[in-house]
C-alpha cells in the first residue's frame, strides 16, 4: 500500500505552461502559446483549469525586507494531541506564511515574517505558545536569505 498521494495527470503541454509561468509569472498567454504550440485562448483555458483545480497559483513574490518586515524565522513546534488542529490554528495567523506537518524532532514547522524582533517575541508568547497542544517551540532566526526559488519545474 502506497502512502504517496495521487497527483493530477498533467500532459506535457500543461507542464510546459507551468514551467513558462514559473520562469516569468507575467508572461502573456500569447507568448506562452507560441512557446507551447497553443492559441492564446487555449492557454488561458488551461491556466484557468490549473488554478481552479489547485495545481498552481500565480502570485507576486516579494522581498520582505523592502516591505518593512525585518525579521523572518522558522519555528519548530512540538505538539501533543492532533497536530492538524495546531497547524490549522497557525495557518490563520497573518504573520505565519508556511506551515508543514513533519516527522522527526518537530511535529510542525512554521515560517513567520515579522516587522522586528519585538513583533516576533509577541507572536511567540501571545499567540503561538498559547495554542492548546503546543509543548515547546524552537525558533531559527533567519540572518540572510541566501536562496529562494520557485522554478523547480514539473518533473
Amino acid at each position: 500500500m502506497s502512502t504517496k498521494p495521487r497527483s493530477p495527470q498533467l500532459d506535457d503541454t500543461s507542464k510546459a505552461i507551468i514551467e513558462q509561468l514559473q520562469d516569468d509569472g507575467r508572461r502573456s498567454y500569447a507568448e506562452i502559446g507560441k512557446a507551447v504550440g497553443l492559441s492564446e485562448a487555449a492557454v488561458r483555458q488551461r491556466v484557468q483549469k490549473l488554478t481552479d483545480s489547485g495545481v498552481m497559483q500565480i502570485v507576486a513574490v516579494t522581498d520582505p525586507l523592502q516591505l518593512g518586515f525585518y525579521r523572518q524565522a522558522m519555528i519548530g513546534l512540538k505538539v501533543s494531541g492532533d497536530t492538524r488542529v495546531v497547524a490549522d490554528a497557525l495557518a490563520t495567523m497573518p504573520s505565519v506564511d508556511y506551515v508543514v506537518l513533519t516527522a522527526g524532532t518537530f511535529d510542525i514547522l512554521a515560517e513567520v515574517v515579522c516587522e522586528d524582533d519585538d513583533d516576533l517575541i509577541t507572536l511567540l508568547n501571545a499567540e503561538i505558545r498559547q495554542l492548546d497542544g503546543v509543548i515547546s517551540t524552537e525558533t531559527f532566526v533567519y540572518l540572510k536569505l541566501h536562496k529562494q526559488l520557485y522554478n523547480w519545474g514539473t518533473r
